[in-house]
């Protein structure tokens, strides 16, 4: 797919579809504190563990399906069929007055949903930037999930408080709605003459397990590594003494969008590789120094290293992934990456809780941090630089 016209970055099009992805992404971040309505209906905990994240196990399994589609049929049309089903859904939240099957049931659609339009929406973003900033473009898309992810969760406590669990559901309703507008605003995506044969999944067959091993290890322990970092930072900060952590995820978010925008083009500049090891090495310096940790003022240090560190992996990453399996399979590509990091981040969780269960929390960051770095120095070493090759996206019949 071409970005016709797309020599400049801030164009029409590429905005409404980032606004598009603003807008599906806070409809979604609303429900992050969906386990305070569902808490008072005093189910366990294990059962609002099981709405919870179904969602996220539907999304992952069907990201690869539709990112094939994607690179057939163009991602505004999977981005807005995963957004009919979101609209569909979400207003039957209305109905739930227990912990039961119709919860669990929506949350498996909205998770389809998701899945499906989350996918296509970045898709649609990267393909209307200029071809030759990537990366940039991956970078700035993920700046609008940074910010919804954010400001999803703030919103909602308000809501909550003040209007009550009918117009959390409502309000996502409407930012569905705005995300739909979006889209449909933004124009078609020229496909190439191909129609994408010629790819697809069949691709992943040419690819020795090895080394396909080696290179989607970098996404599921970057995931991991940032499950570790993010969800046990709260906890570790009460048993180091220190009674706020927030400031950690302000710095850390700040850090993440300053990096993106002044450095989210580098390894278009710099090659994939180039910028993917300092990254991981900021990364991993980084847990060693949390591990460290016994005062407000160091936390606040390491949430900006690991913003930086974070802002830095992404984009040289996800589109090292794009590169690797050509350009003509960027939404079966962007499908892998996401789902291979959720299932990092899925798996990293309960891992690492065990490791400090029998360990502690600062030997937990120290064992987080040596995996990340065993990783990419068998990365580093047997993935190829995909600069030695021209994606075939640009090669001439």
């Amino acid at each position: 797919m071409t970005a016709e016209g797309g020599k400049t970055f801030w164009n029409r099009d590429f905005l409404l579809a980032l606004a598009g992805y603003f807008f599906l992404f806070m409809s979604v971040s609303l429900f992050f504190l969906f386990p305070v309505v569902l808490a008072k209906f005093g189910p366990l905990q294990s059962r609002i563990g099981l709405i919870m994240g179904v969602h996220s196990v539907v999304a992952i399994a069907v990201r690869p399906l539709f990112g094939r589609m994607i690179d057939v049929r163009g991602g505004r049309q999977i981005a807005l069929f995963g957004l009919f089903i979101l609209i569909l859904a979400v207003p039957f939240f209305h109905f739930v007055d227990d912990a039961g099957w119709l919860p669990l049931l929506l949350r498996a659609l909205t998770g389809l949903g998701w899945g499906i339009s989350m996918t296509a929406t970045i898709a649609m973003c990267s393909d209307l930037g200029p071809v030759e900033r990537l990366a940039l473009s991956m970078g700035v898309i993920g700046i609008a999930g940074l910010v919804a992810n954010a400001l999803g969760p703030l919103l909602a406590e308000e809501i909550l408080r003040g209007l009550g669990p009918g117009w959390l559901y409502n309000i996502s309703v409407i930012f569905l709605l705005a995300a739909l507008a979006c889209l449909l605003l933004t124009r078609e995506i020229t496909k190439p003459e191909n129609g994408g044969k010629g790819g697809g999944m069949a691709i992943l067959k040419t690819v020795p397990w090895a080394l396909a091993a080696v290179i989607a290890s970098m996404p599921i322990f970057h995931g991991a590594i940032r499950g570790a970092m993010i969800y046990f930072i709260a906890v570790f900060g009460n048993s180091a003494g220190i009674g706020r952590v927030a400031p950690f995820f302000l710095v850390f978010s700040l850090a993440a969008i300053l990096t993106r925008f002044s450095m989210g083009d580098l390894s278009d500049r710099r090659g994939r590789k180039t910028v993917i090891l300092p990254a991981a090495l900021i990364i991993v310096g980084n847990l060693f120094v949390i591990a460290e940790v016994r005062s407000l003022p160091l936390l606040v240090v390491t949430g900006f290293v690991g913003g930086l560190g974070q802002g830095l992996i992404f984009p040289a990453l996800s589109t090292y992934i794009i590169d690797f399996l050509g350009r003509e399979n960027k939404g079966l590509a962007i499908s892998l990456y996401l789902s291979l990091f959720d299932v990092g981040m899925g798996l990293g969780s309960p891992l690492f809780g065990w490791v400090s269960d029998m360990a502690g929390y600062r030997w937990m960051y120290r064992i987080a941090g040596l995996c990340l770095l065993a990783s990419t120095a068998v990365f580093m070493l047997k993935a190829p630089a995909t600069e030695r090759v021209k994606p075939t996206f640009f090669r001439k019949k």
